[in-house]
């Protein structure tokens, strides 16, 4: 997966939204969400869905919902420049803790190694607990006396990384 140092954009927008159908503006704000989705040939992929404010504030959600975050619809034929920030990136990851779920986990676990890649987050350590492993993370700059970001090592095997990496790939790509 190709990683610039710049932002990434996440997914595409739709222009419609997913409970309602109805269109979303140019320049409405609305709710962005990545989901656990299954295809129809039953592979596990995650998947965007766009919410005007309304639904999202009503209670709309996806089945499987992973994170989300606030944008603006582009007016038509602007070219889309409606990236996410590290700073947000590492918001979802944050936001994650405490996720049980194998794919998510796996999912967490690939997005806090990008954001090692990155630089937006320092290794702080691996601890052996049992038979379980964990790596403390902490952000960049954090006083060491911070509380440091745990995260499991899901045991992902190599080909697992490459098929989580591609599908973080097709919604995460790095700006051109």
């Amino acid at each position: 997966m190709a990683v610039s140092a710049g932002t990434f954009e996440l997914g595409r927008f739709t222009g419609a939204c997913a409970h309602s159908q109805e269109p979303i503006a140019a320049s409405d704000s609305f709710v962005a969400a990545l989901a656990d989705w299954t295809d129809e040939e039953g592979r596990s992929l995650l998947r965007r869905f766009d919410f005007s404010l309304g639904a999202w504030d009503g209670g709309a959600r996806p089945d499987g919902l992973v994170c989300f975050w606030r944008s603006i619809a582009p007016k038509p034929g602007e070219k889309r420049t409606a990236f996410v920030d590290d700073e947000t990136l590492l918001e979802m990851l944050q936001r994650m803790d405490g996720e049980t779920d194998p794919r998510r986990c796996a999912f967490r676990w690939i997005l806090a190694l990008v954001l090692l890649r990155r630089k937006v987050l320092k290794l702080d350590g691996i601890v052996h607990e049992a038979d379980v492993e964990s790596w403390a993370f902490r952000p960049r700059g954090a006083p060491p006396e911070s509380m440091a970001i745990r995260i499991v090592n899901p045991g992902v095997r190599e080909e697992e990384v490459r098929e989580l990496a591609d599908q973080l790939g097709e919604i995460i790509r790095a700006d051109a």
